[in-house]
């Protein structure tokens, strides 16, 4: 049910874990789903986990405050090591997507720690 009030597209990369529910905000949970990026399609890609997460201010439900907590995966490129993640700039270019969407994507970009 909770898909219907987050951006479209979301459910696509994101799973929910949890929703808290406070008396001035709500606090949406969101994991990475373990699907590597399409532009390294053919390589061999070991799960690394999760970067630290972080939290993006969304529009207001039911007039509080509500915040996404986002945890974005990582994987490691077996042939070189590297540690890479999804380019979320490749996402909003590759798909059509609602301007909601493509603004959460945004702020995710804000917060890449490569």
């Amino acid at each position: 049910m909770i898909e219907l009030i987050l951006p479209e597209g979301l459910q696509d990369y994101f799973e929910i874990i949890k929703v808290e529910k406070e008396k001035d905000f709500y606090k949406i949970y969101l994991e990475e789903n373990n699907i590597p990026p399409d532009q390294y399609s053919g390589e061999k890609l070991l799960s690394k986990g999760f970067y630290e997460p972080i939290t993006i201010q969304d529009f207001p439900l039911r007039g509080k405050a509500c915040f996404l907590c986002v945890r974005r995966r990582r994987w490691e490129r077996e042939s070189t090591g590297e540690i890479i993640s999804r380019d979320w700039d490749l996402v909003a270019r590759g798909t059509r997507m609602t301007s909601e969407f493509a603004s959460f994507l945004k702020a995710i970009n804000r917060y890449n720690p490569r």
